[in-house]
């Protein structure tokens, strides 16, 4: 059985798709997550990764485990959550991480916090394998009241370009380092193929909508402002670094889904076409 944590996130639920397509027992868990949220057959358990005993029911019986901490890595104790996964027969650990581990070490968001919970996984005893994803693709749902309301996108730096990546992109690897051979002790850099701005971005989402969207280009401290109302000012600041003036590192594209999945990753416009639903 293959334990899936953030099972109703961007990754984890089209793991979960993708495992239970496959034929896999799958247990897909977060803390609220509901029948609604898997598809049939699939079992599911609410638990928090900050609350290691709500983790043992779900871990019984489990052979491998696709780690995803989230929002709320800062809590957590990843040492525990591994012996707690041991113990109920986990062999197995998929992490996935963050590319700020090796491109903002500093970072106490990005690098370091993210850095103790990869020495965890190594130091575990299990096969282990981490993904190290740039950003998503699917953070562009920030924008998805503005597009529908107004026909806009309002974001800074907007002829900056980052290699984002298609979260079920993540996900299929994900599937494929879980079950199969020949991984363990790997670390895969994730990057979509190409270098993709802000700009093209909202021109895509239009593309999919079959009408045009207006970029409206914010100044860093408008974007800054605008970040502080729902992030810690440390996470703003990274945040605004990276889409900024993003190092050579971050807009490095990296071959490895290419070399996992013998594909190459999905463009950003495949995304906008398959999420159009949302902007509508």
């Amino acid at each position: 059985m293959i334990v899936v944590t953030g099972a109703t996130g961007n990754v984890g639920r089209s793991l979960v798709q993708i495992l239970a397509a496959t034929g896999e027992q799958v247990m897909a868990t977060s803390r609220n997550i509901s029948p609604a949220d898997v598809p049939e057959g699939v079992g599911h358990g609410q638990a928090d990764l900050a609350d290691v005993e709500s983790l043992r029911h779900v871990f019984d019986g489990a052979d491998a485990l696709f780690l995803q901490s989230g929002a709320s890595a800062h809590s957590l104790n990843p040492q525990d959550i591994l012996d707690v996964a041991k113990a109920g027969g986990v062999q197995r650990v998929v992490l996935l991480s963050s590319l700020g581990v090796v491109t903002r070490p500093q970072s106490a968001s990005h690098g370091i916090l993210m850095r103790s919970i990869e020495d965890a996984v190594r130091q575990s005893g299990m096969e282990w394998t981490i993904l190290r994803p740039g950003g998503f693709d699917s953070n562009t749902y920030a924008w998805a009241e503005q597009v529908r309301t107004a026909r806009a996108v309002a974001a800074p730096f907007g002829d900056v370009g980052l290699p984002t990546i298609d979260p079920a992109d993540i996900a299929e690897v994900a599937a494929v380092t879980l079950r199969e051979d020949g991984h363990a002790g790997q670390i895969y850099e994730l990057t979509g193929p190409a270098l993709i701005t802000p700009r093209q971005q909202a021109e895509a989402i239009g593309d999919a909508l079959g009408e045009p969207i207006r970029f409206v280009e914010l100044t860093r401290d408008q974007a800054r402002a605008q970040m502080l109302q729902f992030m810690p000012e440390p996470v703003a600041e990274t945040t605004l670094a990276v889409l900024g003036a993003p190092t050579p590192a971050e807009q490095h594209i990296s071959p490895d889904v290419e070399r996992v999945l013998g594909r190459a990753p999905r463009a950003y416009a495949v995304w906008a076409q398959r999420n159009a639903a949302a902007f509508r």
